[in-house]
């Protein structure tokens, strides 16, 4: 169960957002982006994440001066995370002041499913369909009408 603490903490955070996690939350909430549902200061186990998905498993944190020297921390929380199944990806506020478009688009390849590969071996052959060059198939000759109105010419 959360701690009642953590939740207050999170609330009070929603409340003073600073410009940069304002100009994010405005591109990603209510499932404008990618129709993907973000939430803001959400609570992760003993965690506050600036903005958390559940599909797909995103955590997006935003690095403010103070993060320069809390790396160790970064380092075990973004662990804590992705154990519990997130992906986490982080930029800084300049990040999203000056350039918001890249990180909107390094988001949006974050929640693109990956491609799938095409199959190997005997699944790969394709089906066995007739070729017109190899004289299976409609010729183009089949498909055009003749001038006379007709059927397929002669």
């Amino acid at each position: 169960m959360r701690e009642a603490r953590l939740t207050d903490h999170a609330r009070e955070n929603r409340k003073a957002m600073t410009e940069p996690e304002t100009r994010l939350w405005l591109a990603l909430r209510a499932k404008r982006f990618s129709a993907t549902k973000f939430r803001r200061q959400k609570v992760i186990g003993p965690y506050i994440v600036d903005f958390a998905s559940r599909d797909p498993m995103l955590v997006i944190e935003l690095d403010g001066d103070s993060h320069g020297s809390q790396v160790r921390y970064d380092t075990m929380r973004s662990e804590y995370l992705e154990q519990q199944g997130y992906r986490v990806i982080r930029f800084t506020n300049a990040d999203v002041v000056s350039n918001l478009e890249g990180v909107l688009t390094t988001i949006a390849l974050a929640i693109a499913p990956l491609p799938t590969l095409p199959p190997k071996g005997e699944r790969a052959k394709k089906p066995n369909m007739p070729s017109p060059l190899q004289g299976g198939g409609a010729r183009l000759g089949d498909l055009s009408p003749s001038r006379s109105g007709g059927g397929p010419s002669e």
